[in-house]
């Protein structure tokens, strides 16, 4: 110590005997108590409260245990710090920085002496402690004198509470520590891992808040295995015998630095450092590593494959300047410093931060004053000089400085968000391997798990999605590159307890079997199968559930499972969704399904048969288009075919028969026209499809059996009123009642497949069920069963499948999906099905009658390719009438003199007259419209040539 602030008197022993039993007692209000009188200034400053002007001294204290891994690092580069601050003449000018040092022999009742020595200098900061159960201490006692506390090393994250106002963090929190694992252990596919920690403040903080950052990513810590402070080699290797007993393989150790090294020999001696294992470290071993001068083989082969993580620091020109004279500092052969940490750089940096909190403090016109504490005057006439211990009256000021600075220190950026933490929490992911340490990537709360730099990422959007996260391979214990399972069945554990149904019915699926193991049926096998396709043994019993006299309730059995009292369950588990809720199933292995089977009768067959291929609709359209055919076909052929021709009434029967007629294409007449034959083509097309598919539809009517159920699905069936049954056990009656809104007393429980059968007989009228409501595969058996006496009516109203339920988060689920997977592909899970499972095939659905009747909307499209012809041919056939009309009509000049002959006619009369010259021209034949054009035509000619003189020769 630096000096001494203990002025005992007389009464020695006694007055040390009430200062234990005072720290003993823990008395909430700070202990700052000091015997005797101090100095009135350190160093003879005199800063006093009176005093306006800059103090020539600003004493700052630090405590941290010397003789350690952090200590012999952080203390000389703390003076650095010191001696680099006091020879900066624009960083306190005039002012000179006092280190008054204090050793804390990583004790908690030695640092609570020390710091109640240390206040009474009249300190403005306190750098340090390292230990974070010590800060949680002398916390205390900072509070009640407003001096802030500047920890480089304290990283249990509760010390952010605001119970500790006065404590500022200037490294990184372990809370950013616990979630960077969490990130390492999801991206390597691991769901369970062991924490082994310090049993401490440190310890249990860190890890509580690593079990928070798990349960985020659907993982856990399945056993937390704690270590006393000062564990003898004896207990640590007790602990690791206990966990390698466990299933989990992925240690993460969180310990102190100065005896983690320890647990890695135990663990190395029982074997534990060998294929299969995975071990990561916190940031305490890093720090270790760092310290070795010169690294130490023996050391480095204890730790092959592990991974652990580094407070990432950015390769600075700052940062490499003082790592270049790190080997010519005079207080390293003093300190018995062995090496270099990050911790040597956030000590250097927290005293920059202070020195320059402070220069800001002192320039904005404060100054350095201290005044009694009331709490602490002597009564009663006690011998306890607590007057020695005072206030610092600037100390809340000077905190709220100290967290608006923001510079670079050698450690990166110094800022304090809003929860006092540092800003850009960043990691270095290593592997050590071979006589040092590997890279394998980064880990930054702005974007996870990366191999690019997080200062890079800092400058693109943030991105923390799965797929963007990233590694480098790493070499694990054993030294294969082959990413370890992360869990094993340990030799000595206990087989697996699996629950089966004790089923009573439909034991083709899974029942009680007198020979070994005990359980047989598709199940079963196709559980067994799985198995065997694992790379690992997975010893297993089967336990009955149920008394063998009705079917278990299979919900019980899920709940079984999530209550640990089986390890899963095998059997026909229905995946539903209450189910998964506190289970985890496997791939599904059966697909399955509610349906609804009823009693149906044969449709007798009916004089009306013919009728029924098509719809009502259909067959008006279809009549429709016969008759707009033959109409259209003789407006195209009337004019130059004889055989369309004649009186109305003969047109008439022939515009029928023609229509008709070519629904079996024997038609006499011929088509002559060009467009006549066009639309016939097209209509003789449709009439082709027609008649294939009436011809089909009816077959199937007349020759495949027909069955009808007045019960048409799960609608019409919870309409009514009628008893519905449900097999015993099954999901089907809670979905019935909860989803369905089904009252409870219309379900029937049937507890055998003979009850199936002789309820759905009796019907409703006669005690019996109008239908039954279960899952397919059930219910394909029970029709085979009964040679298809019922039948399925309706649709598959639910979609689900059959798994293997197994307790939250367990690896065996994940693993034997993939096993399912493989026994689907390579056709062995259909194998199985056909050696239980083989039954007649009767018809999934009921033939209902209307699902053989073809509608309009099968045939809509021949039908508006046919329309589309017959009308572009009319088109282009009046077309055709109009432009000959035109030339038959008499021109302007004839037409001027007829009207001077005759008197006028009434308008009507003139339009009723053009009407019917236009039918009776349109009524012609081809052929003679054709000559009465043609001389017209000729005379035309005649009247505009002109003679041989020049004159035009004019008509007599």
């Amino acid at each position: 110590m630096a000096m001494s602030l203990l002025n005992i008197s007389g009464g020695r022993a006694s007055m040390k005997r009430m200062l234990l039993l005072m720290l003993i007692a823990g008395i909430c209000v700070p202990i700052e108590v000091v015997f005797g009188q101090a100095p009135a200034k350190a160093n003879g400053t005199n800063v006093s409260s009176s005093s306006s002007s800059r103090p020539s001294v600003a004493n700052i204290g630090t405590l941290y245990t010397y003789d350690s891994v952090i200590g012999r690092a952080a203390g000389p580069a703390i003076a650095a710090a010191v001696d680099d601050v006091n020879s900066d003449p624009t960083i306190l000018p005039w002012t000179r920085l006092n280190l008054i040092s204090h050793n804390t022999n990583c004790s908690g009742f030695l640092a609570t002496v020390e710091v109640l020595q240390l206040m009474v200098n009249d300190v403005v900061a306190v750098i340090g402690p390292q230990s974070s159960g010590i800060a949680h201490i002398i916390s205390h006692v900072v509070n009640e004198l407003h001096v802030p506390l500047l920890s480089f090393a304290a990283t249990d994250p509760t010390l952010s509470a605001l119970q500790y106002p006065y404590f500022l963090r200037t490294t990184q929190n372990d809370y950013f520590q616990m979630y960077a694992i969490a990130d390492i252990v999801t991206y390597f596919g691991w769901r369970e891992v062991i924490a082994i920690f310090v049993d401490d403040d440190y310890g249990r903080s860190g890890i509580s808040i690593l079990g928070d950052a798990l349960a985020m990513k659907r993982a856990k810590i399945s056993y937390k295995a704690a270590l006393a402070p000062r564990a003898s080699r004896s207990q640590i290797s007790d602990l690791l015998l206990k966990v390698n007993q466990m299933e989990s393989r992925v240690y993460v150790v969180h310990v102190n630095p100065d005896s983690g090294l320890s647990l890695f020999s135990t663990a190395r001696s029982l074997h534990m450092m060998t294929k299969g294992y995975v071990w990561i470290a916190t940031d305490w071993l890093p720090s270790v590593l760092n310290a070795l001068e010169p690294v130490d083989t023996d050391t480095m082969n204890l730790l092959q494959g592990v991974i652990a993580l580094r407070h990432h620091t950015q390769d600075t020109d700052l940062k490499k300047k003082f790592m270049s004279k790190w080997s010519s500092l005079n207080h390293k052969k003093s300190t018995g410093a062995s090496g270099f940490n990050s911790y040597a750089l956030y000590a250097y940096d927290t005293v920059w931060l202070a020195a320059r909190a402070l220069d800001v403090f002192l320039n904005e016109g404060r100054n350095l004053s201290y005044s009694s504490d009331p709490k602490l005057k002597d009564t009663n006439g006690s011998a306890l000089n607590l007057s020695s211990m005072r206030i610092f009256d600037g100390g809340q000021e000077f905190l709220q400085t100290l967290l608006r600075m923001n510079f670079t220190g050698l450690s990166g950026q110094i800022q304090f968000n809003v929860d006092k933490n540092l800003v850009h929490p960043a990691y270095d992911v290593l592997n050590i391997g071979g006589t040092g340490s590997r890279r394998i990537g980064y880990w930054s709360n702005y974007s996870g798990l990366s191999t690019v730099t997080p200062e890079v990422l800092y400058t693109k959007p943030k991105n923390t999605s799965a797929s963007s996260q990233h590694l480098y391979s790493a070499i694990w214990p054993g030294e294969t590159s082959l990413v370890p399972r992360g869990w094993v069945f340990p030799e000595n554990g206990k087989p697996l307890r699996i629950a089966v149904p004790n089923r009573v019915s439909y034991v083709q699926f899974v029942s009680q079997d007198k020979n070994p193991p005990g359980v047989r049926g598709y199940c079963i096998d196709v559980f067994e199968a799985a198995v065997n396709l694992l790379p690992y043994p997975v010893p297993h019993i089967y336990m009955l559930h149920g008394d063998g006299k009705r079917n278990p309730v299979y919900n019980e059995i899920v709940q079984a499972v999530a209550e640990d009292r089986y390890d899963a369950a095998v059997g026909d588990v229905t995946i539903v969704t209450n189910r998964t809720k506190i289970v985890d199933f496997t791939q599904p292995f059966m697909e399955s399904g509610l349906v609804v089977v009823a009693p149906v009768k044969e449709v007798k067959s009916s004089p009306w048969a013919f009728l029924k291929p098509f719809t009502f609709q259909m067959w008006l359209v279809t009549g429709a288009f016969f008759l707009l055919v033959g109409a259209v076909v003789w407006i195209l052929e009337h004019r130059i075919n004889h055989e369309f021709r004649g009186s109305p009434r003969q047109q008439l029967m022939t515009i029928f028969w023609f229509s008709f007629s070519t629904m079996f294409f024997s038609h006499r007449e011929n088509t002559l026209s060009t467009l006549g034959r066009f639309v016939l083509i097209i209509w003789l097309f449709v009439v082709l499809i027609i008649n294939s598919s009436y011809t089909a539809s009816l077959t199937s009517i007349l020759t495949v059996q027909q069955l009808t159920s007045r019960i048409e699905g799960i609608d019409s069936l919870a309409a009514g009123n009628e008893p519905i049954g449900v097999q015993d056990g099954s999901f089907a009656r809670n979905y019935l009642i909860d989803e369905l809104n089904i009252a409870e007393s219309r379900l029937v429980i049937l507890k055998s497949q003979e009850e199936y059968s002789t309820f759905l007989q009796l019907g409703p009228n006669r005690g019996g069920v109008a239908a039954i409501v279960d899952e397919l595969p059930y219910i394909e058996l029970f029709l085979s069963a009964s040679n298809c006496a019922f039948k399925i009516v309706g649709q598959e109203f639910t979609k689900s499948g059959w798994g293997f339920a197994f307790q939250r988060d367990s690896p065996l689920a994940v693993d034997l999906s993939t096993a399912i997977l493989r026994l689907s592909e390579n056709g062995d899970l259909q194998k199985i099905h056909n050696k239980w499972l083989t039954h007649a095939d009767c018809s999934a659905q009921g033939n209902e009658i209307d699902e053989n009747h073809l509608s309009l909307k099968s045939f809509w499209g021949l039908f508006l390719i046919c329309g589309i012809a017959c009308s572009i041919s009319l088109v282009v056939f009046f077309c055709n009438i109009i432009c000959q009309y035109r030339k038959f009509t008499p021109e302007d000049g004839e037409a001027a003199e007829v009207d001077e002959i005759q008197p006028p006619r009434p308008q009507r009369s003139v339009c009723s007259t053009s009407v019917k010259k236009l039918i009776a021209f349109v009524d012609k034949k081809e052929a003679e419209i054709k000559e009465m054009i043609k001389p017209k035509s000729i005379d035309i000619k005649r009247q505009g040539s002109p003679s041989s003189d020049g004159h035009t020769i004019s008509s007599a």
